[in-house]
């Protein structure tokens, strides 16, 4: 399979997702981090959206809550490229009632090879990368190929 380079901008495009038990993590993390996050462009589900504007006084692009399609609306803007990467504070412990969404969300994060963070930890390296104020050339499976050969198996 070949390859495929897409550019992101030196402004990158942050999705911001957070269960119900994760939210005071994400919220402080965006608190330490609002310099930082004021140099970007934020998207975030229902409640955890409304929480930073409020808290940060930033503007977000707010979508649903996760239960009602926000994750899959992410992973939407994902797939069509409106968002660099993604930061998710997931309560592994809690069962939600759209787990498979959740699923959904972090695959296709994965497909699209973006950045993921599930955990403060792992935000903080991101957010403080030097790769974070620079443009960055991100390599993709070219999957015009993957989807050939299937058409080739049914034609």
């Amino acid at each position: 399979m070949g390859h495929q380079i897409v550019a992101m901008g030196r402004k990158k495009k942050i999705a911001l997702v957070a269960h119900d038990h994760k939210k005071k993590d994400l919220l402080e993390w965006a608190k330490y981090n609002r310099d930082l996050l004021a140099h970007h462009t934020l998207f975030a589900t229902g409640t955890t959206g409304a929480l930073i504007e409020e808290n940060l006084k930033m503007p977000v692009s707010r979508l649903q809550s996760g239960p009602l399609g926000g994750d899959q609306q992410v992973g939407a803007k994902i797939a069509e490229g409106t968002i660099d990467f993604l930061i998710f504070f997931w309560d592994p412990l809690e069962p939600a009632p759209h787990d498979p969404d959740v699923k959904a969300l972090l695959r296709i994060a994965v497909v699209w090879n973006i950045p993921v963070a599930c955990d403060r930890s792992s935000a903080d390296f991101i957010i403080s990368s030097p790769l974070m104020d620079t443009a960055y050339e991100r390599r993709l499976p070219d999957y015009g190929d993957y989807i050939q050969r299937f058409a080739k198996k049914d034609g």
